[in-house]
């Protein structure tokens, strides 16, 4: 373990939480060591025309696991970007896949650029020309590597990539499944924006709803009235304040890059989000308490605190300085291996990233499949299941003599849509995921937390998956 706060490495840090979890396991040296190490590391660069010269960009991917293909990761552009961070990335990426039963193993890319610094057209062709090298070294297919969004990418980009991708691979059928995170006008999937947000959700509501959880910190169980700091407004942090809000948890703290604001009564996501479009910021907000250093933030008062921003917010240097009696890791790699143990001592319980934030790959799963099936959910039995409920609904009012509303009717003759069919099965794949984690800490008295049975969790069934291939005995 690493002593100070100021060397942090990612990669180091994820290593050091598989090896403590290995110890839990009975799996021979040589699976161990070929399930923790990266398969596959493409580092390149690329030049690009910037003002009236040339800009060299450096870009990775990184395959972090072959046990089942394609693998599958997020593409992050950022200046801070480096090689050490992508494999890291791509090895939560295997591990989150494992835990949550998606098909795929891990991967990861990074173009080293800051987005604020260029116009679309610069960013389009660094996109196009990233994809472009993909395809030469046969790094990216339906079923070999399925890109996302990550931080710094959107629907924007996936939508560059996956029409570069079928330039290259005209009349290939399954072109549209090489990537995921798409726009819905090019064959992405409903739901997929918000799903590392909802994910964060249904992982925080499901961890508060286990009663003899909540007595040992001295909680209440049930999300209502909870209080909750949520730092990053992107589009993971503000999903998740978002759903928070909506099931009856207070909101009483939101942090970003320019401070913090904190109002114990409770603040309103959309209006904060609102008044940062109005003023550039969420300082100021109403009687909100203003902190220009957004890590004070993290420190004030509440039950619940989410990291959905970068790695590494919460250290050595900060730890002991926050309230929260949970932490739900909304980002990959928030909470540094020294500041876990040392929360996780004081009695604080962790939801790790590596499941929490695992929406959105789940959900990328269910677009991959639908890519491949080429019809979209509930498109077959959406109105097979309206016709049969009405004809139910006409039965029994004839038999009873008794008539419902048109709002009862409503709510009853009604099939599944797409959005509806989605979010039913992430949360389907999140509720199952918690509790098969929180089994594997309750039958082994030394597992301490909950990240800890995450990481056996996934070591296990990717051990098995590899034995399936007969790599090992």
């Amino acid at each position: 373990m690493k002593t100070s706060f100021h060397e942090i490495s990612l990669w180091d840090d994820v290593c050091d939480y598989f090896n403590h979890a290995a110890s839990f396991t009975n799996h021979p040296k040589d699976i161990l060591e070929m399930i923790r190490k990266c398969t596959s590391i493409y580092s390149f660069q690329f030049p690009i025309r910037k003002n009236n010269g040339f800009e060299l960009i450096s870009a990775w991917r990184v395959e972090h696991s072959h046990h089942q293909l394609p693998t599958k990761g997020g593409i992050r552009y950022s200046e801070f970007v480096s090689e050490d961070e992508v494999k890291a990335l791509a090895a939560l990426m295997t591990y989150k896949c494992a835990i949550v039963n998606v098909p795929f193993g891990g991967a990861k890319g990074g173009v080293k650029v800051n987005p604020k610094n260029y116009n679309e057209r610069e960013l389009e062709n660094i996109t196009r020309r990233y994809t472009s090298e993909l395809i030469k070294k046969n790094f990216i297919g339906p079923g070999i590597d399925v890109p996302a969004p990550d931080y710094g990418t959107g629907e924007r980009e996936m939508s560059w990539i996956v029409d570069t991708y079928q330039s290259y691979n005209p009349g290939q059928i399954d072109s549209n499944a090489c990537v995921t995170g798409k726009p819905i006008a090019q064959y992405g999937i409903a739901g997929r924006r918000e799903a590392t947000g909802r994910g964060v959700f249904f992982a925080t509501r499901e961890c508060v709803n286990v009663p003899e959880d909540m007595k040992k910190l001295k909680l209440s169980a049930g999300i209502k009235d909870k209080r909750v700091i949520v730092q990053g407004l992107g589009n993971v942090g503000y999903y998740s304040a978002k759903f928070v809000q909506e099931a009856g948890g207070i909101i009483v703290g939101l942090c970003e890059f320019e401070g913090a604001i904190y109002d114990s009564k409770g603040l309103d996501v959309d209006d904060v989000l609102r008044h940062r479009k109005e003023t550039g910021s969420i300082l100021n907000y109403k009687k909100a308490k203003n902190f220009k250093n957004s890590s004070e933030g993290l420190e004030q008062d509440c039950d619940i605190l989410i990291p959905a921003a970068l790695e590494n917010q919460l250290h050595e240097g900060n730890i002991k300085n926050i309230k929260a009696k949970i932490i739900v890791e909304g980002a990959n790699g928030p909470t540094t291996p020294d500041a876990a143990g040392i929360f996780v001592k004081a009695g604080g319980l962790i939801v790790p990233d590596m499941y929490a934030n695992a929406g959105g790959v789940t959900v990328s799963y269910f677009e991959w499949l639908k890519n491949l099936s080429h019809v979209a959910f509930g498109r077959m039995n959406k109105r097979f299941e309206e016709n049969a409920a009405r004809n139910m609904v006409d039965m029994v009012e004839r038999i009873t003599g008794q008539s419902i509303t048109a709002d009862q009717r409503t709510t009853i003759v009604k099939g599944a849509s797409e959005l509806e069919l989605v979010n039913s099965g992430l949360e389907e794949t999140m509720i199952r995921a918690y509790h098969e984690i929180r089994d594997i800490k309750l039958a082994d008295k030394k597992i301490t937390d909950l990240r800890v049975a995450a990481f056996v969790c996934a070591i296990d069934r990717v051990a098995v998956s590899y034995k399936n291939l007969g790599i090992f005995p």
